[in-house]
């Protein structure tokens, strides 16, 4: 578990790392689950990440995770109410944000589907 849990913060800190020295403007987290992502794709080739990976220890620290991410949203919530003054100043540009993303994202979301699904389709 301590070896699951050290990996996921390893390719974290990874991705914040390179992140910031490249001057990416992708946020390091993300760049970390990519670097994960790779990782796994090759975990026969590291003999060092086949008993984390192999052995379930990494799903149950990530199924760990998730199942505490609910707290990860309470100091975004206090944020927000700190700032209410900001938030009802814009309000009418936050509430656009929010509706043309949600919007943009579901679109996208049929888009791709749409693509991968057509191509199951063809012999």
């Amino acid at each position: 578990m301590i070896i699951a849990l050290a990996l996921i913060l390893m390719c974290q800190l990874a991705g914040e790392i390179l992140a910031r020295a490249m001057g990416l403007p992708i946020p390091g987290p993300v760049l970390g689950m990519a670097i994960m992502f790779a990782l796994l794709m090759t975990r026969s080739r590291f003999e060092w990440l086949k008993r984390p990976a192999g052995d379930g220890a990494l799903e149950q620290m990530g199924s760990g995770i998730l199942a505490s991410l609910s707290l990860l949203f309470v100091p975004a919530g206090v944020g927000i109410i700190q700032r209410l003054d900001i938030l009802a100043d814009h309000w009418v540009a936050l509430g656009i944000a929010l509706i043309a993303s949600t919007v943009l994202a579901m679109v996208v979301t049929v888009f791709t589907f749409r693509l991968i699904a057509g191509k199951g389709d063809t012999p």
